[in-house]
């Protein structure tokens, strides 16, 4: 990852976390979406084979991760806090949604370390925990089944800082795409296909209600490449002229 990227100046910090194996899922979900600074307050098993078995490619973000003794260590040297809590709590500050909130995290990360915390499997963060952040934020899960596992909830948050910081961009192509039909690539289907219509009686020119603009419509929507409007102009050549014509 380039160092001068906003997400090398983001701290993912769990807070007194109980099971290895969430330590590991959530380092392998950092990885993924291209942070690697964690930091660990409190650990109850630390360092641990089932966290290293869960972070299946990720065991580097484990090995340079940070254990501190409380959650003031872990936010040392930050300028911006933000805590990740499904609980309601009686604060002044309004939460935000994770979206919003990644976007705030992964802009004030522009100036300084910033740090994204999460509690204990069971009980969460505590009061005084979330108060020592200076946002609280809330995944918009379902009000029935509102608590995600601890490294789910890390992914979530992880894919919204990415989205912020360097934006998803335009999907690779896939590696054996051809390229786009051009207008007139596409024209000539048309009038190929209009004229192979009309010649098989698929088409009465004088009643040719929609078809050829469904058809239309439908080449758009499919992102027709040149070579696919080559292998239909020759099918439909073959239809014409070909052993395929049907006979009388």
């Amino acid at each position: 990852m380039n160092d001068t990227s906003p997400l090398a100046r983001i701290r993912i910090v769990l807070s007194h976390t109980s099971h290895p194996g969430n330590i590991g899922g959530a380092a392998r979900a950092m990885k993924t979406m291209g942070l690697t600074r964690l930091v660990l307050v409190n650990p109850k098993y630390f360092p641990d084979p089932q966290a290293e078995a869960m972070a299946a490619g990720a065991t580097d973000v484990l090995a340079q991760a940070q254990v501190c003794s409380s959650l003031p260590e872990a936010l040392a040297g930050t300028t911006f806090a933000t805590a990740l809590t499904a609980r309601r709590r009686g604060l002044a500050v309004e939460p935000l949604w994770a979206r919003d909130a990644a976007a705030e995290l992964a802009a004030m990360a522009g100036d300084g370390e910033v740090a994204l915390v999460f509690g204990n499997e069971t009980a969460g963060l505590s009061n005084e925990e979330v108060s020592l952040c200076a946002r609280w934020a809330k995944i918009p899960t379902d009000p029935h089944c509102s608590s995600l596992n601890l490294a789910q909830a890390v992914q979530v948050l992880c894919y919204e800082l990415r989205l912020a910081a360097v934006g998803a961009g335009t999907p690779p192509r896939i590696k054996d795409a051809g390229k786009p039909a051009s207008h007139e690539d596409v024209e000539g289907l048309m009038g190929h296909l209009e004229r192979a219509a009309i010649a098989s009686g698929f088409l009465d020119p004088a009643q040719p209600k929609r078809l050829m603009p469904r058809m239309r419509r439908l080449f758009a929507r499919a992102g027709i490449e040149k070579e696919e409007v080559a292998i239909l102009r020759g099918m439909l050549s073959a239809f014409e002229t070909g052993p395929y014509r049907k006979r009388e």
